[in-house]
């Protein structure tokens, strides 16, 4: 192997595969936050308004509005994936082979590459200009995803980058993994944004594709580290919306004493265009958002556990 293909090895070595990095949020922890979203997810959870994140490979999207018919994309496509269909181009995902030669002739950006390949100290880099509005508020970076812990060597490698700089660190997880792998990171994380989907392991393995127990048990012994937690619940209709779920969580996250917040986060539908671009399946086409007045009555439940 020549220096040339070593160095490129020892490059993907340390890359992560990530959708976005979504600069100046303030849903995903303390203060202003840049939020790192990891390609590839474990969960299918019917509600996801993240669905560019299941898979683990770049793959194409498809923004059919802004498409203006100029024909590029099917002069180009080799496989057939994009063709004519009544005259206009028409893609059909199951027939790509992810060459991404569309991409570059698509001047409308209707065609768009979702995944790129980063470096921790390309993130680095990336998020510096970032470090005042940090300072300023109490934010930082955090990791999420998809399941970020399925890429553990680029999140250890980052979150260190990170807190040895002195920025706050947070990482969201299903906390389904192996803890062994949450102990590698955890000495460089500053907050755990933990989700809990549902108690019952029959529901969660139905509404997730996944069991729970490994979940419930990793609540446990991230509560033993010490290492300070957020706790968050998305309330879905027709899945968890009513007050014996609501109180049986809030009964088991209470029980977790280092836990420092927990919240409700009512479903919304703002992701359903991404199901379409991308050509997959959206179980929870048609549904409503969770009424607000809903989400009020939760979360005067959870008072009564001090929250």
């Amino acid at each position: 192997m020549s220096k040339k293909e070593i160095s490129i090895e020892k490059r993907k070595e340390r890359e992560g595969l990530i959708t976005n990095i979504q600069r100046m949020s303030i849903q995903d922890g303390p203060g202003i936050r840049s939020t790192v979203f990891m390609k590839g997810c474990n969960f299918r959870c019917l509600w996801c308004h993240n669905p560019e994140t299941f898979s683990t490979e770049p793959e194409i999207e498809w923004i059919r509005d802004k498409c203006i018919g100029c024909r590029s994309c099917v002069n180009i496509c080799k496989t057939g994936a994009f063709s004519l269909k009544d005259g206009s181009p028409y893609f059909r995902k199951e027939m790509c082979n992810s060459c991404f030669d569309c991409v570059s002739v698509c001047y409308t950006e209707a065609i768009n590459k979702i995944g790129r390949n980063v470096s921790p100290e390309e993130i680095f880099e990336e998020v510096k200009q970032d470090f005042p509005f940090f300072k300023s508020s109490g934010g930082g970076i955090t990791i999420s995803g998809g399941e970020p812990m399925l890429q553990v060597d680029f999140v250890e490698k980052t979150l260190s980058l990170f807190h040895q700089a002195k920025i706050h660190t947070a990482l969201d997880t299903n906390l389904s993994l192996p803890w062994s792998l949450y102990e590698r990171v955890l000495p460089f994380t500053d907050l755990v944004l933990a989700d809990l989907k549902l108690i019952e392991d029959s529901l969660h393995v139905k509404y997730t594709g996944q069991h729970n127990r490994t979940v419930l048990e990793n609540f446990r012994k991230l509560e033993k580290t010490g290492v300070p937690f957020w706790v968050r619940t998305p309330v879905v209709p027709g899945v968890n919306n009513n007050e014996n779920e609501i109180r049986t969580m809030a009964s088991f996250v209470s029980s977790l004493k280092n836990v420092k917040k927990y919240e409700l986060l009512g479903y919304h539908t703002l992701g359903s265009c991404k199901y379409i671009n991308l050509q997959i399946n959206d179980p929870m086409a048609g549904s409503n958002p969770l009424p607000k007045n809903d989400l009020l009555h939760f979360q005067e439940i959870l008072k009564e556990y001090n929250f």
